[in-house]
């Protein structure tokens, strides 16, 4: 097995659709714009939280508005991000059982930091060694930046990580990084997509922790 596991956070460890979508239309009616549906969000994601806005809005919308949509849905979204998020079944005890065997854990996610390290706190306290979102200055996934950072951070090398997610842009990033991947089929993109990038894709905790126990 791999020295160190480094995870998405929505869609992979995380179900955060329904407060994404909650504080997104929250955001879009505070302007008077027309919300968008649970599956509309699902296809958002995956690019950070600017790019779920961006889309979320009405095409044409003007840089100035499209920025106080952006503005509320943080405010929203920080205090209301534990609403109906939930861990995926299984997700604790994988966790688990990587420490068990002395895995490093990480999390690299384009959600914004403040909310990445609330979110992880709450729900898997004193199990991550390192906890990155997106922050200024820092270019976001598929880009391989954090995921190379958490790699020098925590005294491992690219050749003994892998990456966790469930989507083409975590594929991506674990390619610009040069890590393996693994997939995950219960997060925001359909299995069919994901078994295009030709990588091992797992339907459940306990698959996973096999896949990873192959790598």
């Amino acid at each position: 097995m791999k020295k160190l596991v480094i995870f998405d956070l929505d869609g992979t460890l995380l179900n955060t659709l329904e407060d994404l979508c909650s504080s997104t239309n929250f955001a879009l009616r505070s302007e008077s714009l027309p919300g968008r549906s649970l599956d509309e969000v699902r296809r958002f994601v995956g690019n950070g939280i600017r790019k779920l806005i961006e889309r979320a809005v009405p095409e044409g919308t003007d840089a100035e508005l499209t920025d106080r949509v952006f503005s509320a849905f943080k405010t929203h979204y920080t205090a209301n991000c534990e609403v109906k998020t939930a861990p995926y079944e299984g997700i604790r005890e994988l966790l688990q059982s990587l420490k068990s065997r002395g895995v490093l854990l990480g999390v690299v996610s384009n959600k914004a930091d403040e909310p990445v390290k609330k979110l992880i706190a709450h729900y898997f306290p004193d199990t991550f060694d390192s906890v990155v979102g997106e922050r200024e200055g820092v270019r976001k996934k598929p880009a391989p930046d954090s995921v190379l950072e958490t790699v020098r951070a925590l005294g491992c090398c690219i050749s003994d990580t892998v990456y966790v997610g469930d989507s083409d842009v975590d594929r991506h990033t674990a390619e610009n990084a040069g890590c393996d991947c693994v997939l995950v089929s219960w997060g925001f993109r359909e299995r069919a997509l994901l078994e295009s990038f030709g990588v091992p894709v797992a339907d459940s905790a306990s698959e996973l922790l096999e896949l990873l126990d192959r790598i």
